[in-house]
Parts: structure tokens; C-alpha cells; sequence
């Protein structure tokens, strides 16, 4: 199933690409050939790239949208879809630019969506048990994040960081764009629970014998994991203060309850174990009302969001 045979029906199903790229000359020509096959037009955000894939992707026949500098691929993303809606799409599809995404697999992205059955369609390396393929520290650093991804959104996604997937555009106005960088993967799965809409994931192939990032994945993962957790900060304060808080409370009490035991048998307290006793307990404390507070305010702002709509 292509796009183009479903658009000469109905003009709502106008299915758009966004290729948010960086530096991807070598790769942006076969992504954009590749990937005309099944929609109708390619929007690619070239994110102050130093080299020619602006260029490059113009003459595959893609519409190039450049940003004067380096901004991100949130911001890359929050561009593309802006220009997606006045173009009239009814799907809108990001992939990554590196190659290592299959373009042929977009129908499988889109087909429930054009169903009607969902909002969002995930790309997943993982759903049904796969992955195998995966290299072991990516999959390492992966679980985590998907696992920090879900307790932020409250939804539970094999692959959170997949930047493979399709979009009704009647999502969009959901979507904040506050993470500029790679953090917008989970702000945006965090954004679509809020909205209550509906996500689903397929399984799709991943090449990783054509990674063209010269990111070391180890600082990309760290990065990103400090984004998700900077989100949670606000998204989420209970579990970023006051589950640590109470964990610090505790540690701290079964401490002093040690310290007193062996005062009690005829021990000494250390002034040094004493003060780590005395620090954990009221910076627990505080951190655990902090969380609380902060989920109080965030829930009131949350309720006038929803009684102005």
C-alpha cells in the first residue's frame, strides 16, 4: 500500500515526510529516493549542516528547509511539522536521515492510521520479543532510557527513541517542542499520553552496518537521558523528588536506628557517620515535600489547562 493510490481518493490522506538531518550528505540522496515511493511530498530540515546535505537533498526532489545554525533535532522536527500542516498533510512521517531506517516500510507505519485504529504509529526495533540483532551496549543504554522514557509518559513503549514514526496531524497541537535536542523523542510520547492519544507500535528492521553518526553513543545516551530526566523534573516530581527523597529518608533512619543501637551497647557515635545520618534525613525530607508541592501546583495548572478548553 503507497500513498500516492490512496491520495487521488481523498486529499486528507496527503502523506508528508519530515527528515530532520545534520551532516548526512551521504546518506539524504537514498533516503529521500527511497522514501518518495510511498508518499507525497518530503519536507528535510537541514539543521545547519556544514556539509551539502541541503543540497544533496534538493536534487533528489526533496523541499529543503534550512536552519541558519545548528539547532536540534527537536527544533528540526517542531520546523517540519509546521510547514507539514500548511502544506495540507494528513500523515506526517519522521525518519532518521542515516540510512538505517526502511523507507519501504512506511505503508506499515500508516496503514492504522489510515484505518482510523490510532493516532501515533511507533516504529519498534523490539515489540514481539526482536532486537536480537541489536549490539549489546546499545541495547543497554536503550532499556534504560525507554525505561526512564515510560515512568515519565506513564505509557509503556518497547522503543522509546525510535525515530521512526507516523503522525495524524491532528496530533500535532498536542506537541510542546520544548526539547530542542534528542530528548524530543520521549517529550513527545510524554505530550501524546497527557492527551490521552492513542499509540501504537509495529515492528519494523534496523541496519547498523550503515551508521553514518559520528556521535559517540555513549554521550548521545547520556545526553538524552539527562534531557528525559530534566522533563521529569517538572512532568513528573514525585518520582524525581519525593521517591528519592524517601529513599534518602530511610537510609538515613535505618542509620540513626544503627547509631543508637551501638550507642546503646556501650559504642561511641562518629561525628562523621552521625552527620551523613543527620544530612540524609532532612535533605530526604525536604526533597519528598518539594515533590509533592510541586505535584500539587503542576496537577492546578493541568486542571485550569482543561477547564479553558
Amino acid at each position: 500500500m503507497q500513498g500516492h493510490s490512496i491520495n487521488n481518493h481523498n486529499p486528507y490522506n496527503k502523506i508528508i515526510a519530515v527528515l530532520p538531518a545534520y551532516n548526512e550528505e551521504v546518506s539524504i540522496g537514498s533516503v529521500v529516493l527511497q522514501s518518495k515511493k510511498f508518499v507525497d511530498q518530503i519536507i528535510v530540515i537541514d539543521d545547519g549542516s556544514n556539509d551539502n546535505t541541503g543540497e544533496v537533498a534538493k536534487i533528489a526532489g526533496a523541499e529543503v528547509i534550512r536552519h541558519s545554525r545548528n539547532m536540534g533535532k527537536g527544533a528540526a522536527l517542531k520546523t517540519g511539522f509546521g510547514v507539514a500542516l500548511q502544506k495540507g498533510s494528513g500523515i506526517i512521517i519522521t525518519m532518521d536521515t542515516d540510512g538505517q531506517h526502511k523507507p519501504a516500510e512506511i505503508p506499515k507505519l500508516t496503514a492504522p492510521i489510515l484505518a482510523g485504529e490510532v493516532d501515533i504509529v511507533i516504529g519498534s526495533r523490539y515489540v514481539n520479543g526482536n532486537g536480537k540483532n541489536t549490539p549489546a551496549y546499545r541495547r543497554v543504554g536503550q532499556t534504560v532510557l525507554d525505561k526512564v522514557t515510560n515512568l515519565n509518559s506513564g505509557i509503556k513503549i518497547t522503543d522509546s527513541q525510535s525515530g521512526f514514526r507516523a503522525f495524524s496531524t491532528n496530533t500535532v497541537p498536542v506537541f510542546n517542542f520544548r526539547q530542542q535536542g534528542f530528548g524530543i523523542e520521549s517529550e513527545m510520547l510524554k505530550d501524546a499520553a497527557k492527551a490521552n492519544l492513542s499509540i501504537k507500535e509495529v515492528e519494523i528492521g534496523i541496519r547498523y552496518d550503515v551508521d553514518c553518526s559520528t556521535e559517540n553513543p555513549i554521550s548521545h545516551g547520556t545526553r538524552v537521558l539527562v534531557e528525559i530526566l530534566q522533563d521529569m523534573e517538572f512532568n513528573r516530581p514525585l518520582y524525581y523528588f519525593t521517591v528519592p527523597g524517601i529513599v534518602a529518608i530511610i537510609i538515613g533512619l535505618y542509620l540513626g536506628l544503627t547509631f543508637l543501637r551501638d550507642f546503646y551497647i556501650g559504642g561511641s557515635l562518629s561525628f562523621g557517620p552521625t552527620l551523613l545520618m543527620i544530612m540524609l534525613t532532612l535533605i530526604g525530607t525536604f526533597m519528598a515535600f518539594t515533590g509533592i508541592i510541586l505535584h500539587s501546583i503542576s496537577r492546578m495548572i493541568y486542571n485550569l489547562q482543561v477547564n479553558k478548553k
